[in-house]
């Protein structure tokens, strides 16, 4: 259970931290108002300069191939969760080099609500897959070797480290329970619609920039429904919502310096489904931030994490941390 792997002192320092980051957005939610669009977006989006020159020099078919190897990683995981099978071998071949999943398993569901969610999302997550691949055609990367495990020194262990939710050594399982798995896909989808987002000004075609921003609308239904049953949990464990202000804690430590990620708490404890800005827009990450929280590293790397040996395609090297 949740609250086994919380020790008092970690519920402390993250309750702390907590605190610290809704203080900076009191402090700071006034600042749009008198900033250029242009500048918003800036302050949004996060990354370095090196990283949006890397953007900046990319092609619609690099963007899209990008997004692919985020899609890989959640269809895996959700298809994995849901079914206890991956993705079928004619939608893993590619440009560069394919790799395998490592771990991944059923989930044994109790609550029957949370596991229609997962065969929901694994569905459009397939579909995604399959979608980007037609699309891209012959220039379609294949898929990256890829971490879903729950071995001690595998990608959701370190995360789960990372964000205090267990102590040195132990390892954290996303298949164990339901609110584990909401945990697990809690980690993936609020970095999806980042990423999406923070992708979108970078494609030039206007079908590939519609199709992405249908794909953007579905990962933010799948992030408000993982966030609302989250919250909902959360209400009867509060150890459970503690955990997520601590992955949120955990994702900005890892992307650029701006602290713009939120829990499922707002103030005095309330919803905070929808993560926003001062003027209610969502919050974009450069494709080298979104890279770091993948990469579980803050520096300027090409693999690591879920990512054991990168991500195919231009877009591989994450950000160093300003």
């Amino acid at each position: 259970m949740l609250g086994h792997f919380l020790t008092r002192n970690q519920v402390t320092e993250i309750a702390t931290r907590r605190a610290e980051r809704r203080a900076f957005f009191r402090k700071t939610s006034g600042f749009a108002a008198g900033v250029a669009g242009g500048a918003i977006l800036t302050a949004c989006g996060g990354g370095s300069s090196d990283s949006n020159a890397q953007a900046n020099e990319v092609s619609d078919a690099d963007v899209l191939n990008f997004a692919l190897n985020l899609e890989y990683l959640e269809a895996q995981f959700y298809a994995y969760a849901a079914t206890g099978v991956g993705l079928p071998a004619s939608q893993l071949g590619g440009t560069g080099t394919q790799g395998a999943v490592t771990g991944g398993r059923a989930v044994t569901f109790t609550d029957p609500i949370v596991r229609q969610y997962a065969k929901e999302i694994a569905q459009d997550e397939i579909a995604h897959v399959a979608f980007l691949r037609t699309a891209l055609g012959a220039s379609a990367v294949a898929q990256p070797a890829i971490d879903i495990g729950s071995d001690p020194n595998g990608a959701f262990s370190s995360a789960a480290r990372a964000a205090g939710l267990v102590g040195a050594g132990q390892s954290f399982d996303p298949y164990a329970s339901d609110e584990n798995f909401l945990l697990a896909a809690y980690i993936f989808e609020d970095v999806g619609v980042t990423a999406y987002k923070g992708a979108s000004p970078l494609i030039q075609n206007k079908t590939f920039l519609e199709a992405a921003a249908g794909i953007l609308a579905v990962e933010a239904y799948h992030a408000g429904l993982v966030r609302t049953v989250l919250y909902s949990k959360g209400l009867a464990t509060p150890a459970l919502r503690t955990a997520t202000d601590a992955i949120s804690g955990a994702r900005d430590s890892l992307d650029a310096s701006t602290d713009v990620d939120q829990g499922v708490t707002g103030m005095n404890d309330m919803s905070n489904i929808v993560p926003t800005d001062a003027n209610g827009i969502a919050y974009s990450r450069s494709p080298g931030d979104v890279l770091n929280i993948v990469y579980l590293n803050p520096g300027a790397v090409s693999r690591g994490g879920f990512y054991p040996a990168g991500v195919n395609g231009a877009l591989a090297i994450s950000s160093a941390l300003a």
